[in-house]
């Protein structure tokens, strides 16, 4: 039987980001530039944060301070217990185009990725440069070339896995002690690196677009394809072994809930920034999966 799909939150813009945190589901909404938070029913509807330069990647810091990315800024921005947003990490000198998924660990190191060109725009397409931005607000490219770094997750052997979009791969790297990661391996494959710089052309070489994930007890992934309208459950080794549809696109997706085996997923349309932002129907949707044997 097809899990049931419940409607947790509708009449926004583009969403990106779930992450649950301190009992609650934290959301970016590109478009309206806001980091809403709710209930896991949809209740309770707060703003947590206005970031004019359209917020994404969300985290927190060991003190349980907020960081969010300000992707056209091309800076990370850090919540103040008093609510002030102030400038953590400018990417600036590091990045060509819009900074955007990014994971924050226990140590209060952030890993970035970023667009590495004109998505929205159709532009010419360039590989990225994966970044780590230490507490102090340093920032170190970690990783290079790869296929529009996007969702990431930390596994229980201590590997960061890294979907890169328009690669048909995620990548695994280890992590050193001081947060520098090791070579890249593939983690899974589901087609050969598409050819050309077009987006035409790599969009004609996708079999999945891997976006936002999350991380399951037995280190299996969940991911979003963004181009399939489809959540699919991944397995190093095995690779794709089950997906959940929609009948919309998904973007993004993240674990939580009162014991954590509820999956939250950001569902739009499509991800064309020109229509998302004159329309509001992007909606977090959510699912409730039985425990991992």
């Amino acid at each position: 039987m097809a899990p049931e799909i419940k409607v947790v939150l509708e009449g926004y813009k583009y969403f990106e980001c779930p992450r649950w945190h301190d009992g609650r589901i934290w959301v970016s909404d590109f478009y309206t530039h806001q980091v809403v938070s709710a209930r896991e029913d949809g209740t309770d509807v707060r703003v947590e944060a206005e970031v004019p330069g359209q917020p994404s990647g969300l985290g927190w810091m060991p003190d349980g301070r907020l960081l969010v990315v300000s992707m056209r800024e091309q800076k990370i921005l850090r919540r103040e217990s008093d609510g002030e947003l102030v400038v953590h990490a400018d990417l600036s000198n590091f990045v060509s185009a819009n900074v955007n998924d990014m994971l924050v660990d226990a140590q209060g190191r952030a890993y970035v990725g970023n667009f590495g060109f004109d998505l929205m725009n159709l532009g010419q397409v360039e590989t990225a440069d994966l970044l780590r931005v230490d507490p102090d607000g340093s920032v170190h490219v970690v990783a290079r070339d790869l296929h529009f770094p996007n969702g990431m997750a930390l596994t229980t052997t201590g590997e960061l896995l890294v979907d890169e979009t328009l690669g048909n791969r995620i990548s695994a790297f280890s992590i050193g002690t001081d947060g520098s990661l090791g070579e890249r391996r593939d983690w899974a494959t589901f087609a050969a690196v598409p050819d050309g710089t077009s987006m035409e052309s790599v969009i004609g070489g996708m079999v999945v677009a891997p976006d936002g994930c999350c991380i399951d007890t037995d280190d299996s992934l969940w991911v979003a394809d963004a181009i399939g309208n489809r959540i699919i459950h991944v397995v190093e080794g095995a690779g794709v072994i089950g997906e959940i549809p929609f009948d919309t696109g998904v973007f993004a997706c993240g674990f939580g809930g009162s014991d954590g085996r509820t999956l939250f997923v950001c569902a739009a349309p499509d991800f064309n920034e020109h229509a998302r932002k004159v329309a509001s129907e992007g909606k977090l949707l959510s699912i409730r999966l039985e425990p991992l044997d």
